[in-house]
């Protein structure tokens, strides 16, 4: 499955910049966990709903794989997130995929550049 999980991050973190609610949907489980350094939700439309606000509030997302780690079901990737061409965010997430090849959990983690 180690493949799987970091091409379902990958994906992720690719429809997470285009903020393509549709696709990411697809790529959540139904009972999802996504929390980061504000919010803590629980389950796939709760987890859509977060996504949708943060995508709502900017109007552009870059995002830059500074480094990763994986191993069987689970990867911990380094970003750069740039919001609007100016605010530049540092961000370690923890996904982990199901075997099905669905995200069940979203961890992010604030850092400094």
């Amino acid at each position: 499955m180690n493949h799987l999980c970091k091409k379902k991050a990958f994906l992720y973190l690719e429809k997470y910049a285009e903020k393509d609610i549709h696709r990411i949907a697809k790529l959540f489980a139904d009972d999802i966990l996504l929390r980061d350094w504000k919010i803590k939700v629980k389950g796939k439309d709760e987890a859509i709903k977060e996504t949708q606000k943060n995508f709502l509030s900017v109007d552009t997302l870059q995002i830059d794989i500074l480094g990763y780690y994986e191993n069987q079901d689970t990867i911990a990737l380094e970003l750069k997130i740039t919001i609007d061409h100016k605010e530049e965010l540092y961000v370690m997430d923890v996904i982990k995929v199901n075997s099905e090849g669905k995200i069940i959990s979203i961890k992010a983690f604030l850092g400094r550049d």
